[in-house]
């Protein structure tokens, strides 16, 4: 029962962080000042994808980003995160950028500290203070976008961490510093 709370304030406290990032500035583009935002995210992991518009009218949509986030929840756990709302304007610039509005893959997204460690132990590549666990990063893919121009497109926009992982197949994309590698 103890762990149910824990998890309960974990997220409380993740909502609050996230309305507050939500009122940092944002990389400037002209395609941020369109009216709507809207992605479809594909979990390659779950199978479930997700079609939503996530701003609109000058504000985050909640119902959006409640969608996008239980998408990308810890499939291990079944944990639900509120992910960062920064992160998906930086795949909506990173479509725009690259002239593209179809599916993203998602092949990770939020990861609990628990599911984290984990994978950290097993030598899996995974940083054991990762931004996954603060629901600020998402490692994917774009269909018929090689990796090397997605990768390219990411470091681009100047936002954010952006990691090249041609081994694995996908690009790391987190709302932390401005860095990149790989």
């Amino acid at each position: 029962m103890r762990e149910c709370g824990t998890e309960r304030r974990r997220f409380l406290l993740g909502l609050g962080a996230l309305g507050a990032a939500a009122l940092l500035p944002l990389p400037a583009g002209a395609s941020l000042s369109a009216p709507v935002r809207r992605l479809s995210l594909y979990n390659l992991h779950s199978g479930e994808k997700v079609t939503a518009t996530f701003w609109e009218q000058g504000r985050y949509l909640d119902e959006g980003l409640g969608s996008f986030s239980r998408l990308m929840r810890d499939l291990r756990r079944d944990e639900a995160f509120p992910i960062d709302p920064r992160l998906f304007d930086q795949l909506f610039l990173l479509q725009q950028r690259l002239g593209r509005q179809g599916e993203i893959q998602v092949i990770s997204g939020y990861r609990s500290p628990r599911t984290n460690a984990l994978l950290h132990r097993q030598g899996k590549g995974v940083a054991k203070k990762s931004y996954h666990m603060l629901g600020q990063a998402i490692d994917l893919r774009l269909p018929g976008v090689p990796l090397a121009e997605l990768n390219r497109a990411a470091r681009q926009l100047g936002a954010g961490g952006v990691g090249y992982y041609p081994g694995s197949d996908f690009v790391h994309l987190d709302t932390g510093p401005v860095r990149s590698w790989g």
